[in-house]
């Protein structure tokens, strides 16, 4: 569970001061020291956290401003989530055009992390469906940025570094309903992985791979390919997902997610489809989102709290990357239940610091165990490195400087639109 001025990922903690803005209208409260925006809690590093500053806790802004039934246009506050914009929008016949694996992350969030998703290929990023958003800044001014220009340019995947986004106007898609047909095929290495991500994102709007990081020789990088399409249905007929079926209710002393249980956990899961093909109808909900049914599983790694670990590889290296990088996570054992593969689109980045561009993603959560676990991810760095890569500034918690500005390097122009006022222990720490 997540609370004011924690990330999802539990590490690093930090003491801050939470200073709610509950009004769009007001200018920024006046504080002692450095402050940053913070939504739901939803990064996993310390890019929401700014120790010893302030959190500037915008989730009171959860208004609706405007929706276009018509059009799908809507205009909200920053505090507003995904899942309260699905809540009122699906009924209507439309839906988010982008959506990472979490419905439970603001607007503002979405935007200064300039998330992704299963549609990447042919949909981009979140920050491609913005009209506009106002930004307000430190010395009092506000400012409407608008796709194009510099600041909307700084903003977009800005981290929450150039100011407090404080409403947003998004174009949504049209859906025909609440339902997803989607194919499971099951495959046995790495190579099946690129050979079906080659052939769905001609045919299938969505598309991602769990896979099994504990497989070695052979099957290295076995798993299932996930591709679907919304389903046709009755648009006016919104079939909300059901209960949360279960939930942590409290956090273990120690990792529930280790050495011991992580290999047989991947294998039952690679082997709970028997067929090598599988089509269903799906709701919404347990496509996009199917954590989201586990309540603060967060809590499940233990008071230490876990690492997640994101990155792109350029095409012409990704698979050697990949394959490299699995096999040090397997031979290490300390690896992560369910990774998660994914190919990039062409479609640039209209963020100076977005994370998605051509390639492949990899995403894994690893419990926090230390100095080993901080050594492995060492090694998986080195190998995004060598291959030219990137790691995701929203999921990170340790990367060094040098690998974030050689993955950014138009971090020197994004660093010009900084609001004076604001800062980060990510920025910070990336920055010395």
């Amino acid at each position: 569970m997540t609370r004011p001025g924690q990330s999802w990922g539990r590490y690093p903690q930090a003491r801050q001061r939470i200073v709610p803005l509950t009004d769009r209208r007001q200018p920024l409260p006046q504080v002692d020291g450095s402050v940053l925006p913070y939504g739901n809690g939803r990064s996993y590093g310390d890019s929401c956290l700014n120790p010893d500053g302030t959190l500037l806790h915008l989730r009171g802004l959860d208004r609706f401003i405007a929706f276009d039934s018509a059009s799908g246009v809507l205009r909200c506050e920053a505090g507003v989530t995904l899942a309260d914009i699905i809540a009122i929008a699906l009924p209507q016949g439309w839906f988010l055009p982008v959506t990472p694996g979490t419905r439970y992350v603001t607007v503002g969030g979405a935007i200064a992390n300039d998330v992704h998703g299963k549609n990447h290929h042919g949909s981009g990023n979140f920050g491609h469906h913005l009209r506009c958003f106002e930004l307000l800044r430190s010395d009092g001014s506000r400012q409407v940025c608008a796709p194009g220009e510099d600041l909307f340019a700084a903003s977009v995947g800005g981290l929450g570094l150039t100011g407090a986004i404080v409403w947003a106007e998004l174009q949504l898609r049209r859906v025909p309903g609440p339902w997803m047909e989607v194919e499971s095929i099951r495959f046995g290495q790495l190579d099946d992985f690129f050979a079906l991500s080659a052939q769905s994102a001609h045919s299938h709007e969505y598309t991602v791979a769990w896979i099994d990081c504990m497989a070695r020789g052979r099957s290295l990088g076995r798993g299932h390919f996930l591709r679907a399409d919304h389903a046709p249905g009755d648009a006016g007929r919104h079939v909300p997902a059901s209960a949360t079926p279960m939930a942590m209710p409290f956090t273990p002393p120690m990792s529930l997610v280790n050495r011991l249980s992580l290999r047989p956990l991947n294998a039952l899961y690679y082997h709970r489809q028997r067929a090598p093909r599988r089509r269903d109808s799906v709701h919404y909900a347990n496509y996009f989102y199917p954590l989201d049914g586990i309540g603060d599983w967060n809590r499940m790694y233990g008071p230490r709290g876990f690492f997640q670990h994101q990155c792109v590889l350029p095409p012409a290296n990704a698979r050697d990357g990949i394959a490299a990088m699995l096999g040090e996570i397997s031979r290490d054992g300390g690896g992560s239940f369910l990774a998660v593969l994914k190919e990039f689109g062409e479609i640039p980045s209209l963020g100076l610091l977005s994370f998605p561009r051509p390639g492949t993603t990899l995403a894994l959560d690893f419990p926090n165990g230390g100095p080993a676990t901080f050594a492995l991810l060492d090694r998986l760095d080195a190998i995004v490195a060598e291959a030219g890569g990137a790691v995701y500034p929203a999921k990170d918690a340790r990367m060094s400087g040098r690998l974030f500005r050689s993955a950014y390097p138009q971090w020197p122009r994004f660093q010009a639109h900084i609001d004076p006022k604001f800062s980060s222990g990510f920025w910070r720490r990336v920055m010395e």
